[in-house]
């Protein structure tokens, strides 16, 4: 189940009245640029992906983390029985479907890594999952950036971000480039 667009942003608004940051800001970005991927993809629902887009930092909203925003954002959309939010705010920091691929802390207990873990390994990702893991690394504070940007961006902040994981956004990139037949900077109006 899905909150609709009403219902995700009032979520959203809540969790940055709790927890103000440029988290809330980037989600906004990310919804927008779902949307508009979506918008272009016969096989997806615009509006799915914006509320996705919108909710897949939720766990920010309960104060600053790391690693536990994953955490906390999967268990509260579980907790409001919105598993098909839940499952990307579990799914949009790990696009090889690896948990030691997260760049920043580790501010989970062990038991609760380990169940990231098994959820994460148990997930085969979809095209929602695909599109956020995009949109999370096309989106800046306030605006679309080029995923460059956002990678160097990360590593000032955190000190790293594996090539590797740069190489698997550039491989989504093109991905969606394919399905929807436009290069996406472009679309995007990315400079």
């Amino acid at each position: 189940m899905l909150p609709s667009r009403s219902e995700a942003e009032k979520i959203l608004c809540d969790g940055e009245a709790k927890s103000p940051g440029t988290w809330a800001s980037h989600s906004r970005v990310t919804a927008r640029t779902a949307e508009a991927i979506a918008e272009r993809c016969c096989s997806l629902d615009a509006d799915k992906a914006y509320i996705l887009g919108l909710l897949h930092d939720i766990g920010r909203s309960f104060g600053e983390s790391q690693m536990r925003h994953v955490y906390d954002g999967y268990r509260y959309m579980l907790s409001l029985g919105y598993d098909e939010a839940a499952r990307v705010c579990l799914t949009h920091s790990f696009n090889r479907q690896r948990l030691d691929d997260y760049v920043g802390q580790c501010d989970i207990t062990f038991d609760e890594k380990k169940e990231l873990e098994e959820l994460l390994l148990s997930t085969d990702f979809d095209d929602y999952d695909r599109l956020i893991q995009l949109c999370d690394g096309l989106a800046g504070k306030t605006r679309v950036i080029r995923l460059e940007e956002r990678a160097e961006d990360i590593e000032l902040r955190y000190g790293s971000y594996p090539e590797r994981k740069l190489e698997k956004n550039l491989e989504l990139k093109a991905y969606f480039e394919k399905m929807t037949g436009e290069d996406l900077y472009r679309l995007l109006d990315i400079r």
